[in-house]
C-alpha cells in the first residue's frame, strides 16, 4: 500500500502521496468485517469517484473521521520521537550564529532539513488534534 519506502509524503499545503495515505488510512480503520467485505470485493482498485476526485490537503485532512486522524496523530507523534531533537532545539540552533556556523556546510544542511520536516510534522499534528 504504502510503496517500497513504506512512507508518505507531506507538504506545506498538501499530502504529495494522497493516494497511498488516503487507501492505508481506510483500511486501518477498518472493522475485521468490513476489511473482509473489501478485500472479497477487489475494492482495492473500485474507490467511489468521489474519493477518487478528492485531495488530502490540509483542510480534507482536518476534516478526517475521528479514527483516522488519531491513527495520524499518535504516528506522527512516534515520528518525531524518531529523531534526536525536538523542533525546538533546531530552531534555537538556526537562530545561533557563532554555533551555526561551528558546523560544516553539510551539517548546516541537513539542519534546515530537519527543521522543515518536523515543522511539517508539527503542522500535521495541528490539523489532526
Amino acid at each position: 500500500m504504502v510503496g517500497e519506502e513504506g512512507a508518505f509524503v507531506l507538504g506545506w499545503d498538501e499530502v504529495l502521496t494522497e493516494e497511498e495515505l488516503s487507501v492505508t488510512l481506510k483500511v486501518l480503520c477498518m472493522s475485521e468485517e468490513e476489511f473482509k467485505e473489501y478485500k472479497e470485493q477487489d475494492g482495492w482498485e473500485d474507490d467511489s469517484e468521489e474519493e477518487e476526485s478528492s485531495t488530502l490537503s490540509n483542510e480534507a485532512l482536518s476534516r478526517l473521521k475521528t479514527p483516522c486522524k488519531k491513527l495520524l496523530y499518535d504516528s506522527v507523534l512516534l515520528t518525531l520521537e524518531s529523531y534526536g531533537s525536538d523542533l525546538k532545539a533546531e530552531q534555537d540552533l538556526l537562530n545561533n550564529k557563532e554555533a551555526y556556523e561551528k558546523l560544516s556546510r553539510r551539517e548546516q544542511q541537513a539542519l534546515h532539513v530537519r527543521y522543515g520536516q518536523k515543522r511539517i510534522l508539527h503542522q500535521l499534528l495541528e490539523l489532526v488534534r
